[in-house]
Parts: structure tokens; sequence; C-alpha cells
């Protein structure tokens, strides 16, 4: 076994660890999958992982376990979320090691090798993979989007207008349910016109179900509580909190600036209701509604 301090060998049995663990989760997700393509990807990196833990182990001297909770909880992120998703994050999670990479290379020059590897070949192999729900992720965007901006606007306004809690969930939900089906229309003559990759039904799907998504969620306080102002306080938190989670996973699967598109979505999505708070209540006063 080549020499190496004892604190060198600590940071490689870390190093082998997170290779013997991933070699374990990419051959797991590679026998769950179906695709044939993705299949033979998904083995590919993991003999790359199962080559390197390898070299860690020449300067190590011996064996490392895996860690079995990782294992667990990356194959099941990946069945909930998508593959793509679910490697993504974990090799996310692993970009503070990199750095450590450079200065072990000064003693263990197979690091450099390693390094490139984990940087260049796996990310190539990743984009190979190629998952149905990814070529429609335009189309989730789309539903998302248009009903987390539209709709809160609307709440809003009739919030002011009505300050009827049930009135403002019913009239919600109706011009939900109707901008759904419209959008999910929409998005399948637009797919149909661009004769792409993507199936136009499937398309209309998925923006029709993103859309619905998002009207459940934002009328909900409206048709469980009573003070409609609450309800709407309700209503953008949770707008907030869809935003959150869905430029999450945009940002880890198309690897674009988490922050950026979030501080977008809920400026706009926040502005137009704010926009509407006022024109509801400009409206209110100006027909001298009172229910």
């Amino acid at each position: 076994m080549p020499k190496v301090d004892e604190q060198t060998q600590n940071i490689v049995k870390i190093f082998q660890r997170n290779e013997i663990t991933e070699y374990f989760i990419y051959e797991k997700l590679a026998s769950l999958e179906k695709d044939q393509n993705n299949k033979e990807v998904l083995l590919r990196i993991s003999l790359d992982e199962l080559r390197h833990y390898g070299v860690w182990k020449v300067y190590s001297g011996g064996d490392v376990a895996p860690s079995r909770f990782k294992i667990w909880w990356y194959v099941s992120i990946a069945r909930i979320f998508g593959v793509t998703f679910g490697i993504k994050l974990m090799e996310s999670g692993e970009e503070g090691a990199q750095a450590a990479y450079g200065e072990i290379a000064k003693v263990i020059p197979e690091a450099d090798s390693i390094k490139n590897d984990e940087n260049q070949h796996e990310n190539e192999l990743i984009a190979m993979i190629d998952e149905e729900r990814l070529k429609y992720i335009g189309s989730v965007v789309l539903g998302l989007n248009d009903a987390l901006v539209e709709l809160t606007g609307t709440l809003a306004g009739l919030t002011f207008a009505l300050q009827n809690a049930k009135l403002v969930g019913v009239a919600g939900l109706i011009t939900g349910i109707a901008a759904s089906l419209s959008m999910a229309a929409s998005e399948y003559l637009s797919t149909k016109v661009e004769e792409g990759e993507k199936n136009p039904l499937k398309a209309s799907f998925y923006t029709g179900t993103a859309y619905v998504l998002a009207v459940t969620v934002l009328i909900l306080p409206f048709l469980l509580l009573g003070n409609p102002f609450i309800s709407l306080g309700l209503a953008l938190t949770s707008a907030i909190l869809l935003i959150l989670v869905f430029t999450f996973y945009f940002s880890v699967v198309r690897g674009v600036s988490f922050k950026k598109r979030f501080t977008e979505m809920v400026v706009i999505s926040l502005g137009v209701a704010g926009l509407s708070f006022i024109i509801g209540l400009a409206v209110r006063q100006f027909l001298g509604i009172d229910i």
C-alpha cells in the first residue's frame, strides 16, 4: 500500500465511502429503469464509481461500507421526482468534496483523474438520460406560472371586492377550472402546430394538471376558513411555497440559478396580486358593492 499520513488516509476513506455509496445508488436505479438506454447509462456511471472506489482503496488499505441511508434516500427521491432530479441533487451535494480533490492530488496523483471524471464524463452521461417527464417540463411551467400569476391576482381582487371567503372561493374555483381547460386546450393546439417530439395530448395533460394543482392549493383556504383576508394571506403564502418547490426542482434538473428564477416568479405573482388589491378596492368603492 502506498504510504500516506493518517489525516490523508481519513479523507481518502470519506471519498471511498462516497464512491461505493454512489455505485450502489446507480446500480439500484439501473435495475429499476425500464428504458434500455437509461439503464446502460446508469450502469456505466456505476462502474465508474466502482473504479474510483478501487483507486481510493489502494490508499486507505481496506474496504469501507456504503451509507445505507443515502442509498435509500436518493433512490426514493429518484423514484418520486425522476432519475435526473435524484442524480443531479446527489451530485450537487458532493460539490464540497470537489475542492478537497485539489489538495489530495498533491499526495495522490490519481485524484485529478477522478475529479475530471466527476466533472466531465459523468455529467455527459447524465445528459444522455432520456426522461419523458423532462420533455414536458415546459408544459408544467406554463400551467403553474399562469395559474399562480392569474389566480393570485384574481383572488386578491375578489377578496377586496366581495369580502366574503366562500364567494371568493367559489368564484376562484369556477375561474380556475375554466382557465385550466382553456390552458390545456391552448397547449394541445400549440404543441400540435410545433410538430416536435412532444405528444400534444400529454403536453395538454401536464399543463392542465399543473394548473389544477395550483388552483386547488390557492382556493382551499377560502373554502375552509371564514375570514377572506386570512384566507388570502394563506393563499399567497401557499403560492410562494409552490414557487419555491417547483423552482428548486427546475433549477436542479436544468442547472439554472434558483435565486434568480424564484425572485422573478415571486415578484411577478405578488406584484399582480398587489395591483389587483387596488383594483378590487377601487371597484368596490366605485360600484358601491356591499355583500
